[in-house]
């Protein structure tokens, strides 16, 4: 907690100068008010939302001190007691605990947003800044808002899909979200790169979001809440593995087990799901990949850099997988991106919540990726999609921008 090991890797404190900004600082600040030497005030609550939670302090902590879990503890607290103001408890319960508690609600608010961006209200509202009359926050906003897919991955991967006659392994998968509504298509690559490698895929219907959002803002029993179904869905499948290809899903999914501990009838089946959980990256390098054809896209010299998603080399310590996963492809040349494990600002809704804090984390990032000038970036968090994308279309930058599963699927299954 002393040592000051973690202040030159925690983007706040760069950029702030702060002690208070800091992981130590911010655990000073949480050990005083567990100990009620300090109220939860104003500025503990704004200092607890304004870290990035991308726990980079993990990474260098000699002590090996769980920062992430204080930080994500400290916002519960400040959760259940309703220190926070009425409109900020009302859009994190509105939209975390009832939105995507439900799927189907988050089916229909999908369905509505896809309306609006093909109703051409998206495209006025960009290019003419009409929402900066109500709102320059909506307005800086909308650009971060993802396509909606045609299709949810559910509905495409119950349609599609056929299983294996005799597979080398059986394996879960969570279309999640985020994932199955906004990347459908990573989905679907992520399945037939599964099986082009010999697995039946099995995603139960009666899955839903992770509970990773909700854990990361305080809202830790819609957390549990979801926790718990989809330790339901995917127990008794008889799985080899429970595949992830949303860094931030994976991290917390690889938890279930400490979520649910102190739950008679959850605690041992959380722990046998968490301790199946494996991202793309890591279940892929464990199996061998079998790059065997090359897309026609693939041919001819890329230079392809990779950007770690926070989620996966802080919290899963998930580093050299993706990057040998990527190098066994033939013709690429392999660029490593500075600082790659910097987070570029998303940080879940951070982009949203902390709006400028993030651009100034994307900037950047966008100023290490001109450094390498590649062909194509590969990443594996939605977030970090999302935000690389603006920060790439702001800058006028012509880079492919790929989820690792897709960028796979491409050089195995075409």
């Amino acid at each position: 907690m002393h040592c000051g090991l973690c202040l030159p890797t925690c983007p706040t404190y760069v950029l702030t100068g702060l002690e208070k900004s800091s992981p130590r600082g911010r655990i000073r600040l949480i050990k005083a008010v567990a100990e009620r030497e300090l109220e939860i005030t104003t500025g503990f609550i704004e200092e607890m939302n304004f870290c990035l939670d991308c726990q980079a302090c993990e990474t260098v902590c000699p002590a090996g001190v769980k920062y992430g879990s204080l930080v994500e503890s400290a916002r519960a607290q400040i959760s259940w007691g309703d220190h926070e103001g009425w409109s900020t408890r009302f859009i994190k319960r509105l939209f975390l605990n009832k939105l995507f508690s439900k799927a189907e609600r988050l089916v229909w608010f999908a369905r509505l947003l896809r309306l609006y961006q093909d109703s051409g209200f998206d495209w006025l509202m960009k290019k003419t800044g009409l929402l900066r009359v109500f709102s320059k926050r909506l307005d800086q906003i909308q650009f971060l808002a993802p396509k909606i897919s045609l299709l949810s991955s559910k509905t495409r991967l119950e349609r599609e899909y056929k299983a294996l006659e005799n597979p080398r392994y059986r394996v879960g998968f969570l279309t999640g979200c985020i994932m199955d509504l906004a990347f459908a298509d990573v989905n679907v690559d992520t399945v037939e790169l599964l099986v082009h490698h010999g697995c039946e895929v099995v995603f139960p219907p009666s899955q839903v979001c992770c509970g990773s959002l909700q854990a990361h803002n305080g809202e830790m029993d819609a957390a549990r809440s979801l926790a718990r179904q989809n330790v339901e869905a995917f127990t008794d499948l008889n799985l080899d593995a429970l595949v992830m290809n949303s860094a931030g899903c994976g991290a917390f999914m690889k938890e279930y087990g400490s979520v649910l501990r102190n739950e008679a009838e959850y605690a041992a089946p959380a722990a046998e799901i968490a301790k199946k959980v494996k991202d793309i990256s890591e279940f892929l390098c464990e199996i061998g990949l079998r790059a065997n054809r090359l897309s026609s896209r693939m041919r001819g010299s890329k230079r392809v850099t990779y950007h770690d998603a926070c989620h996966l080399v802080h919290s899963q310590k998930i580093s050299e997988e993706p990057r040998k996963l990527i190098k066994s492809i033939p013709s690429v040349e392999f660029v490593e991106l500075p600082e790659s494990t910097w987070c570029c600002g998303s940080a879940g809704v951070y982009n949203i919540t902390h709006y400028d804090t993030a651009m100034e984390l994307l900037d950047r990032k966008i100023k290490n990726i001109r450094r390498v000038d590649p062909d194509i970036i590969v990443t594996s968090n939605p977030g970090c999609l999302v935000q690389l994308e603006h920060g790439l279309r702001k800058e006028g930058m012509n880079i492919e921008l790929l989820h690792l599963a897709t960028f796979l699927r491409r050089a195995c299954c075409e």
